[in-house]
C-alpha cells in the first residue's frame, strides 16, 4: 500500500513540475495596460476586431505600449455568411494598414449557407497584397450540432479549395478547441491553424508544425478600442511569419 501511494505521489509531482516548466516557459506576466496576462515568451502580440468594437482609433492602437509591449498585427472581420460584409470592415481594413499594422481578414463560416456562396462573399469583398495574412476561416458554429460532421467537413473543405485557388495561398483556419478535436483535426493538418483556447497556460495540445496563431484572451483593453479585446500572439519563431502571409 505505502509503496504504491509514494509512487503515486512521485508521479503525480513529476507531471506538476513538467507542467509549472511550460507555464513557466511562457513567461506570463499581467501587463496592466492591456489588464490581461500575457504570454511574453512570444514577441509577436495582436488583436482581431470587428464591428462589435464600434469605431476605432487606430492610431491610439499603433501608438499603444505597456511594459514595452506593443500590438503588430490584427485580424479584422470580412464577411460573414453568404452575404453579409462587416459594416466596419472597409475602414478597419483600411486604417489599419495606414497604422503600420500587419494585417488579416477573415470570413465568420455559416454551415447552414452554401460554402461556394460563402466563399464568393469573401473573395469580392477582400483584395489582398503582399505582406498581408492569408485569408481566415473562422468555424465556431454548428447550429447545435444538426449538421453531420461529413457534411461539415466536406463543405468546410469546398470553402477552403475555392479562397485557396483564388489568392493562390492556403487560408488560416480560426477554431477553438472543441471544434478542432471535433472537425478539424485529422482532416485539415496541412492548413495553418490559429486556436482560441482561454483554458489553457500553454498551447502544446495542437499541432505544433501547424499552430502559428493562439487566442489566449477575449478580455483585453486597448487605446482607442472601446470595450474589451480579444488578444492573439504568433507562437512560431518571428522569422517565420512570412510562411502565412502573401
Amino acid at each position: 500500500m505505502w509503496p504504491f501511494l509514494a509512487l503515486s505521489l512521485l508521479l503525480v509531482g513529476l507531471w506538476w513540475n513538467r507542467s509549472l516548466k511550460k507555464v513557466n516557459e511562457l513567461q506570463w506576466q499581467f501587463v496592466n495596460g492591456y489588464g490581461i496576462r500575457m504570454p511574453l515568451k512570444y514577441t509577436i502580440h495582436g488583436i482581431d476586431v470587428s464591428h462589435h468594437n464600434s469605431r476605432i482609433n487606430w492610431k491610439r492602437v499603433c501608438q499603444m505600449q505597456a511594459q514595452g509591449v506593443a500590438l503588430q498585427f490584427v485580424f479584422v472581420k470580412a464577411t460573414e455568411g453568404a452575404s453579409l460584409v462587416d459594416r466596419r470592415f472597409k475602414n478597419n481594413w483600411q486604417e489599419a494598414r495606414k497604422a503600420g499594422l500587419k494585417r488579416g481578414a477573415y470570413h465568420f463560416y455559416h454551415p447552414k449557407r452554401d460554402p461556394a456562396k460563402q466563399a464568393q462573399n469573401f473573395i469580392k469583398t477582400v483584395t489582398l497584397q503582399p505582406g498581408d495574412f492569408a485569408p481566415v476561416l473562422d468555424f465556431e458554429r454548428n447550429a447545435k450540432g444538426t449538421i453531420p460532421a461529413e457534411k461539415l467537413i466536406a463543405d468546410i473543405r469546398i470553402w477552403l479549395s475555392l479562397v485557396e485557388d483564388h489568392y493562390g495561398t492556403k487560408p488560416i483556419i480560426y477554431v477553438n478547441r472543441h471544434f478542432y478535436l471535433l472537425y478539424i483535426a485529422g482532416n485539415f493538418d496541412d492548413y495553418p491553424l490559429w486556436i482560441a483556447d482561454y483554458s489553457t497556460d500553454h498551447p502544446n495540445e495542437f499541432k505544433a508544425d501547424r499552430l502559428y496563431f493562439w487566442q489566449h484572451n477575449e478580455k483585453g483593453s486597448v487605446d482607442g478600442i472601446r470595450g474589451k479585446v480579444d488578444f492573439n500572439v504568433f507562437v512560431c519563431e518571428p522569422e517565420r511569419l512570412n510562411e502565412i502571409c502573401l
